[in-house]
């Protein structure tokens, strides 16, 4: 089954929050935290990472927190997921790491590999701007087979 980590869930809820709440200064990480009912240590963690590749931008002080570190139309949701699991792969096969011990007698290698790329470009055209506005799901990205 494909299916996104927790943490790429959190990191995509907090972009997602931030992107909504522009006018609300900077969030905290337990602050969205609680909105969402998600582990304050775990989102912080979340936002640390995104923070590191620039996603966000972590502000300290008595009215520190995070803000988005680009506008929400730049940022997608295969950069937020990759940022948080490493880069994103159907299979074992389809890595960065070479190829796996079936190599020469696998027959379903590049048919993986067309539907790992139609994953990663649709995964890349959806941005956050389009989640915060919640379009219907239709209007945010079709997937064409």
């Amino acid at each position: 089954m494909l299916k996104l980590s927790k943490k790429s869930d959190y990191a995509l809820i907090a972009l997602k929050h931030l992107a909504t709440h522009p006018n609300d200064g900077s969030c905290s990480a337990a602050d969205i935290a609680e909105l969402y009912g998600i582990s304050a240590p775990l989102m912080a963690k979340v936002l640390q990472k995104l923070a590191r590749v620039g996603l966000v931008v972590a502000r300290h002080g008595s009215s520190g927190g995070y803000t988005l570190g680009r506008d929400a139309r730049t940022i997608t949701a295969l950069e937020t997921i990759s940022a948080i699991d490493g880069p994103v792969s159907l299979t074992s096969c389809v890595t960065h790491h070479g190829n796996c011990d079936q190599t020469h007698t696998c027959t379903i290698k590049e048919p993986l590999r067309k539907v790992n790329r139609s994953i990663l470009e649709m995964l890349s055209k959806v941005t956050i701007s389009q989640m915060a506005d919640d379009a219907p799901a239709s209007e945010v990205v079709e997937l064409r087979v």
